[in-house]
């Protein structure tokens, strides 16, 4: 990075958690728009790491920089797969305390966990005994009526005490019962606002905003405020969105990178995973959005829609599917 241009921190973009789509070859395909985006893993439970027949924990350690999130409640596990997940490589252990599904609940983990302030800080505190790199947490603004601005200062008044620097807030409140985890994304209201206050009443910890955020615009904005932004859904369906966000946000002597090149850059990887056994459905799943508004984008989708999971589908399907793009 040139002299003139600013140190920034590591999390000032970065894309979000999503079970069953940032998987290890979603991350990848991202990392080819973006060298500093900061990526997460979806969330894994410890209990799945701990008694897992395959390995949990796998990935490419050129998709760094990679969060590992973690869902869990127990200290000693999260303190042992926090272990585990930095001798791997992994760049941040980041605990799910935002997720309010049915199941999370169940398990002890999740939005649930905003309740029982003091056992997250036990939780953050055993995990960061145990490693060097970052312990950060994930949470709401609030759940159910546990929503006012003193609860949430109390909740990460708390968790800091341990030493955690790191909040990322989902602007939104959850409830844990009445909705779905997809209407917890939609119906409750936004409120920048309290997460611009809460950087405000906490200037020395790093505040990550989340929720809603679609645009370059937006992020911007929001930069104005608080120390990051992450994107969740935007990025996912619209990749080419992370091409620009080198330059706009890190290093304006960054260059843009175009889907194409994106996919391009693909190829070598999907020639190695499909010689180590890998369906190349469940790599280019994640790249059905790379031409959004390009001409051709439709015809992309569809064309890999159909002879991806194929048997014997190889490279030259995403190589045909790309004749579909105007260049």
């Amino acid at each position: 990075m040139p002299q003139n241009q600013p140190h920034f921190y590591r999390g000032r973009f970065s894309v979000a958690p999503m079970l069953d789509w940032t998987t290890r070859h979603c991350r990848y395909f991202h990392r080819q728009f973006s060298k500093h985006a900061l990526l997460y893993t979806e969330m894994v439970t410890t209990s799945a790491i701990i008694h897992a027949k395959y390995d949990l924990l796998d990935f490419d350690l050129l998709e760094n920089p990679v969060a590992l999130q973690l869902g869990g409640s127990v200290p000693k596990q999260l303190q042992h797969c926090a272990k585990l997940a930095e001798e791997r490589g992994y760049h941040e252990i980041n605990l799910n305390v935002g997720c309010p599904s049915d199941r999370v609940q169940n398990g002890m983990f999740g939005a649930c966990l905003m309740a029982k302030a003091d056992l997250v800080a036990e939780c953050i505190e055993k995990m960061q005994q145990a490693v060097k790199i970052p312990v950060t947490v994930k949470t709401r603004i609030g759940i159910d009526d546990l929503d006012s601005y003193e609860f949430l200062c109390d909740f990460i008044e708390k968790i800091q005490n341990k030493g955690c620097q790191e909040f990322i807030i989902h602007a939104r409140k959850a409830w844990l019962s009445g909705l779905s985890p997809k209407e917890n994304r939609e119906i409750p209201p936004l409120d920048y606002e309290r997460v611009y206050q809460l950087k405000r009443d906490f200037p020395q910890l790093k505040i990550v905003i989340n929720g809603g955020i679609k645009t370059i615009e937006d992020m911007q904005q929001h930069l104005q405020f608080v120390d990051g932004v992450m994107v969740g859904r935007e990025a996912y369906q619209n990749p080419s969105l992370l091409g620009l966000i080198d330059q706009a946000l890190f290093d304006a002597s960054m260059p843009i990178v175009t889907p194409r090149e994106a996919v391009l850059a693909m190829l070598p990887y999907i020639e190695q995973q499909l010689s180590q056994g890998v369906y190349l459905n469940h790599i280019v799943r994640h790249m059905l959005g790379a031409f959004q508004h390009c001409k051709g984008a439709r015809q992309w989708r569809r064309y890999l829609s159909e002879n991806a999971f194929k048997q014997g589908a190889g490279v030259e399907v995403v190589e045909k599917a790309l004749d579909f793009i105007e260049k």
